[in-house]
C-alpha cells in the first residue's frame, strides 16, 4: 500500500520516460536486444547489449529486468537494467522464449545446448 502522492509522482515519472520511446511486453524467457547510450567525454554512442531475459521484479518506477548473454571464451554475463531508464534508448524483442517459471536463474548452471529456450510458435 503506497502513498497516493508517491503513487502520483511515480505516473509522472513513467509519463515522461515513455514520452520519447515505447517500451513492448516482454517476459522472462524472452531475447532482447537494448540499445544503451554510452557517453565518453564529450561523445554517446548506442551500444547493444542482446540477451536472454531471465528475470523481472518490481513495479512501478522501480521496475527491473535482468538480461544473461554468453561473452567471449563462454563466459556468462548479467546486467540488471531499470525499465525506466534514461541511458536505455531502446528494447526490441527479437525472439519470444516458451518457459514455464517466472525467474529462469537455473540458466546459470546450464551450458552450451542445454542453455537454450524453446520458441514460442506463432499461428501464422
Amino acid at each position: 500500500m503506497k502513498n497516493r502522492y508517491i503513487e502520483n509522482f511515480e505516473k509522472s515519472q513513467i509519463e515522461t520516460q515513455t514520452a520519447n520511446k515505447t517500451i513492448p511486453n516482454f517476459k522472462a524467457g524472452d531475447t532482447l536486444r537494448l540499445g544503451i547510450k554510452i557517453t565518453e567525454g564529450d561523445k554517446s554512442r548506442i551500444q547493444n547489449f542482446e540477451g536472454v531475459c531471465i528475470a523481472i521484479r518490481g513495479n512501478g518506477v522501480d521496475r527491473t529486468f535482468t538480461v544473461r548473454k554468453i561473452g567471449a571464451n563462454n563466459i556468462g554475463v548479467e546486467k540488471i537494467f531499470p525499465l525506466y531508464c534514461s541511458s536505455l534508448e531502446k528494447i526490441e524483442v527479437l525472439r519470444i522464449g516458451r518457459v514455464r517459471r517466472a525467474k529462469l536463474y537455473y540458466l546459470r548452471q546450464r551450458k552450451g545446448k542445454n542453455a537454450r529456450i524453446k520458441e514460442k510458435r506463432t499461428n501464422a
